[in-house]
């Protein structure tokens, strides 16, 4: 996907980029490319494919839930800043904050949101189970969002609990999610959340299967989840 077939296929979805918002994205692959040479981001470098895999499919969240607002956001293990800072890009009222256990990666993201001159971002590196227990953070956010972190029955626990009641929860999957929603139906009950809405559909150009599943929180989750690092990992919620 070139810049052009980039711009036009977000502007299909009704979202128009300014002058400003093309040149962070173009700031945004230097800096990943530049990064990725001394430290692991992403296997994927050359600028068509980062466009596609990277900048378009974060950004697919946003053609199924208005976030063209303020709006707080949590992104659970973003990695290289996948999908909140293509996200926040687009919508500069969002306030977005970003949790990863990995130091490096924080560094990384703390650099790149001086680069592109962000406002409204914050960084933590914490381990998502410890995130979650933590009452700053506990059930404090308008949206929870996570891309290919864990299969759902496992990221239920890492991500429903930060969600506020009311809020929403979304899951960002690739061609096996609905087998996972199956297996997740009784975590997410457990944890307080309820499908609201699903929808399937094809990456343009290269046409593989992605899955946006969006939870609505319908009650607080008990205050034992997520349990201790490591542990909804080995046991998920039975």
């Amino acid at each position: 996907m070139n810049k052009e077939q980039f711009l036009a296929a977000l502007q299909e979805h009704g979202i128009e980029l300014s002058e400003k918002q093309q040149q962070q994205f173009d700031t945004y692959f230097n800096q990943l490319v530049e990064w990725n040479e001394k430290m692991n981001l992403t296997a994927i470098t050359d600028e068509p494919s980062v466009y596609l895999k990277h900048f378009y499919d974060s950004i697919t969240a946003a053609f199924y839930v208005n976030l063209d607002k303020k709006l707080t956001l949590c992104d659970v293990g973003a990695g290289a800043g996948f999908p909140s800072i293509p996200i926040k890009i687009c919508f500069p009222e969002l306030e977005v904050t970003i949790v990863d256990s990995l130091n490096k990666r924080i560094g990384f993201l703390e650099h790149l949101a001086k680069e592109l001159k962000l406002e409204n971002v914050n960084f933590v590196h914490a381990r998502a189970e410890d995130f979650g227990q933590n009452k700053k953070y506990r059930e404090q956010f308008d949206i929870v969002t996570a891309r290919a972190v864990a299969r759902l029955s496992v990221l239920s626990e890492l991500c429903v609990p930060l969600v506020k009641k009311g809020g929403q929860f979304i899951a960002m999957k690739g061609a096996a999610a609905k087998d996972e929603l199956v297996d997740a139906e009784k975590p997410l009950a457990v944890l307080g959340a309820k499908i609201q809405d699903k929808h399937s559909f094809l990456l343009p150009i290269e046409e593989s299967e992605r899955n946006i599943f969006i939870f609505n929180k319908m009650k607080n989750t008990p205050g034992r989840y997520p349990r201790k690092p490591g542990i909804p990992n080995k046991t998920p919620i039975q």
